[in-house]
């Protein structure tokens, strides 16, 4: 299913606001090719895209503190509701590529819990046409865990299903505000998957391949090469995902004040 065309309207840059524009959600979104599954303009790191109906997402990048600027940004431009959006690893081997988790809550390391808000994750629910998995808890993390034992021994620890580097730091800033709060993650990463470590710091903070730093990596370990179609597959399973996401819901993901 092809991702739907939301021609955003405008891109506010950091230390500008509008917050009549943003109307309904404002979503944060890490990796470029997770934002491209909500809208077909490029968009811009750490700016805010502006999309149909008055929502908005900003490409924040990768970890913690990135998603903590991005949400604060969009509460700023007067976004009513905070989401993320994106891609997750899974901790539970029940979690296959390509499935997708609304978690009813959100963990972190340190030990914290943010529930989800239950009325948009069920209003979500019913505007999908896949399966959504809508019980369970996201663990956030600072770094991310590339093999199969890590994400075992977080399962076992914590009871998460899945895994991500965003949602806590959002989760927290919507608590801040008294705002709504929504997840949906796609699984791309099940949770017997590595990811070699060399491949993973080929790629910058939104996802994008540091050329150079990827043909290093092919010429220092060939055996590399072999990983990465599968890696490609499991991206292109989860992104796909998304975009049905966006043909269902729209940009709002499901919700209404």
């Amino acid at each position: 299913m092809g991702a739907v065309a939301l021609s955003p309207v405008a891109v506010i840059g950091p230390g500008l606001s509008t917050p009549a524009t943003l109307r309904a959600t404002g979503i944060v979104v890490a990796l470029a090719s997770e934002a491209r599954a909500l809208t077909s303009r490029t968009t811009q790191p750490e700016r805010i895209t502006v999309l149909a109906g008055g929502s908005a997402l900003c490409l924040s990048g990768m970890g913690l503190s990135a998603a903590r600027r991005a949400a604060q940004m969009l509460v700023e431009a007067g976004a009513p509701a905070l989401a993320v959006f994106g891609v997750a690893g899974a901790l539970s081997p029940n979690l296959r590529n390509g499935t997708l988790f609304c978690p009813e809550r959100v963990l972190d390391e340190e030990g914290h819990q943010r529930d989800t808000d239950p009325a948009w994750r069920a209003s979500l629910r019913k505007q999908l046409t896949l399966p959504v998995r809508t019980e369970g808890a996201l663990l956030s993390v600072a770094a991310p865990l590339l093999t199969g034992m890590a994400k075992t021994t977080a399962h076992q620890r914590c009871g998460a299903l899945a895994v991500d580097m965003e949602s806590a730091a959002v989760a927290a800033v919507a608590a801040e505000h008294g705002l709504p709060f929504l997840v949906l993650r796609a699984i791309v990463d099940e949770s017997d998957d590595a990811i070699p470590e060399a491949l993973n710091g080929s790629v910058d903070a939104w996802g994008r391949p540091r050329t150079l730093n990827l043909i290093a990596a092919l010429g220092r370990h060939p055996s590399l090469w072999g990983e990465l179609p599968r890696l490609y597959s499991r991206m292109q399973k989860a992104t796909q995902a998304l975009r049905a996401v966006t043909a269902a819901a729209g940009p709002s993901l499901g919700w209404h004040r």
